[in-house]
């Protein structure tokens, strides 16, 4: 496992999708149980993903700018814009596309959280929370919108804190013991720093910094950071992906 910061990798989908992958990566392929894969996705004007199938695990999207439609086989039809998220519980299968509002491009974040074996066949469900009912809390040096966690209306099967945080000063995040948490830099510039004794790495816009362990992780910008830190509670099983199916 790497101790510092590493940018993201370009990946490219194809149908006008391309993505800043955190992991897995060629430079990092391994998963980070409970997290399949996470990734800021930008699609083109009138590009997009056809409807496509899933299963075995969960999406959490959050969307950056612009707004994307989805459409699934439960019969859902929504429109996520700028701040605001979607869930998906893929389970023994559904289908659904995703493609950009109004005809403009769009970009945004995306989770992929793994679901334990004996959850692997249960029923999908979908659920999505605009800007609004996000809660957002002004702390010292930062404020910190809940994605997924404590007073957000959006629950997963999988127990994990999603935080999307703009760091104006500095800010000390901690992942609870026994859990898998990762921090990714969506804009701005600025340094972490995992305990109290190691020296501060740049940190920049696509860069990912993973915490395995009980840490505290300093965020620091001279300027402004938005970074999102995200954490979970590992099943500690295999993670067998599979193009777009988790077994």
């Amino acid at each position: 496992m790497w101790t510092a910061p590493l940018p993201g990798q370009t990946v490219r989908h194809g149908t006008g999708v391309n993505s800043n992958r955190a992991f897995p990566t060629e430079a990092h392929p391994q998963h980070l149980d409970p997290f399949v894969l996470f990734e800021r996705f930008y699609i083109e004007p009138d590009q997009g993903f056809p409807m496509h199938p899933h299963r075995g695990f969960e999406i959490v999207s959050y969307m950056i700018e612009g707004g994307m439609d989805h459409e699934d086989s439960l019969g859902v039809t929504n429109t996520a814009r700028e701040n605001e998220a979607m869930h998906i519980t893929t389970g023994g299968g559904i289908r659904h596309s995703e493609f950009p509002a109004d005809g403009a491009g769009c970009n945004g974040l995306q989770l992929w959280v793994n679901l334990p074996r004996e959850d692997k066949q249960m029923d999908p469900d979908y659920s999505d929370a605009a800007a609004d009912d996000l809660p957002t809390e002004a702390v010292d040096g930062a404020t910190v919108t809940t994605v997924v966690g404590d007073g957000s209306p959006l629950s997963t099967h999988t127990p994990l804190e999603y935080l999307d945080v703009e760091v104006t000063d500095s800010w000390r995040w901690s992942v609870p013991d026994g859990w898998t948490g990762f921090l990714y830099a969506v804009d701005g510039v600025g340094t972490v720093e995992v305990g109290e004794t190691s020296d501060g790495d740049a940190f920049t816009e696509g860069d990912v910094l993973p915490v395995t362990e009980t840490e505290t992780v300093g965020v620091a910008t001279e300027d402004s950071l938005r970074a999102v830190a995200v954490s979970g509670r590992p099943h500690g099983e295999p993670i067998d992906q599979r193009g777009p199916f988790v077994r």
